[in-house]
């Protein structure tokens, strides 16, 4: 309800600036937030091309990380977009400034597909239809034989001192995964992790362990995701057990994975700076999840850079951007392409 009652905010606030004397005729000068992950960098560079050449402002791209860009924003008033906010990184300083009025929540899911979890490789899901959830699949740790103990069954988590490592610890108790026959697979590293799920899925091998979306591996290898048939525990549960180390988290309650919330925020003095066709535009932007992990195999496989995507993208996709925008605008960003 909370969070409900914030969207409400931020679109009343965003009615009154674009609707009224504040808002701009003509586009000035904006940063937006080029995140340093592969979609962010292409998020940004579609919004920088199509804000410079359909609306005509002059845009200059700010590269960071979550918490040192959202903190910029809050702090100084820049970059004014941010087209890709994981906002469970940021979620109360966020709300705050919704609530103060000085940022606006445009878009809630500026791409679809979006989150954590568990994955099988398609090989699996193929010739196991059956145990399509994550229950079903903990119960046959035979399919998942670990390397340096077959006995076992192999769940690969988070490499050490990532953030999601002592989730995937903690939800490995919670759902007595041990006493069920399993061992936890700490994959060293990215590229580690990587590689098994490279290695499982071009051998059409079976793999079960943590990934995200939307990511070049999940689009590359066809990684299936597998819900939970268990309820969400809580915040509570989450937030004061699950995401902590396990000696803090003494008492972990089996729970779905946490829902992963991404948005596209901008400050208050963006309806001042651009039209409001800006501010249409930023709204309607959803990339369609399976599109975006194409973009990032695209990525990967040419080296590309967040503007080689961008303009891959425009030129490739261009039935899916131009809902975006008026006849208009698509024209002119057509025209420079």
């Amino acid at each position: 309800m909370k969070n409900n009652k914030l969207f409400a905010a931020s679109f009343l606030a965003l009615g009154t600036m674009a609707g009224g004397a504040f808002a701009a005729e003509e586009c000035g000068a904006l940063k937006v937030a080029e995140f340093n992950w592969a979609s962010g960098e292409l998020m940004a560079n579609v919004d920088a091309i199509i804000l410079e050449e359909g609306f005509g402002c002059d845009v200059e791209l700010i590269n960071g990380g979550t918490n040192t860009l959202f903190a910029s924003m809050n702090e100084k008033g820049e970059p004014q977009i941010a087209p890709e906010l994981w906002t469970n990184a940021v979620r109360e300083p966020l709300e705050k400034a919704v609530e103060e009025g000085s940022m606006i929540k445009l878009l809630d899911g500026p791409i679809t597909g979006l989150g954590e979890g568990w994955w099988v490789t398609p090989a699996f899901a193929k010739d196991h239809p059956e145990l399509d959830t994550v229950e079903k699949v903990i119960e046959h740790p035979e399919f998942f034989p670990y390397v340096e103990d077959d006995s076992k069954g192999a769940f690969m988590g988070c490499p050490s001192g990532w953030g999601c490592q002592p989730a995937n610890a903690n939800m490995f108790r919670a759902f007595d995964m041990e006493e069920k026959g399993w061992t936890l697979v700490d994959p060293g590293s990215a590229a580690g992790l990587e590689g098994a799920i490279a290695k499982a899925a071009e051998r059409d091998e079976y793999w079960f362990g943590y990934y995200w979306n939307p990511t070049a591996v999940v689009g590359k290898y066809d990684l299936v995701f597998l819900p939970f048939e268990t309820e969400w525990a809580g915040s509570e549960n989450w937030d004061g057990c699950m995401v902590k180390s396990v000696d803090e988290c003494t008492d972990p309650k089996p729970s779905s994975w946490t829902k992963s919330e991404v948005s596209t925020v901008v400050t208050k003095d963006v309806p001042e700076i651009a039209p409001e066709g800006v501010l249409d535009y930023l709204k309607a932007r959803v990339f369609p999840g399976e599109v975006m992990n194409e973009m990032l195999v695209y990525m990967t496989d040419n080296q590309a850079i967040g503007e080689d995507a961008a303009y891959e993208f425009l030129e490739k996709h261009e039935d899916i951007w131009t809902q975006w925008v008026t006849p208009e605008v698509a024209e002119k960003v057509k025209d420079a392409l």
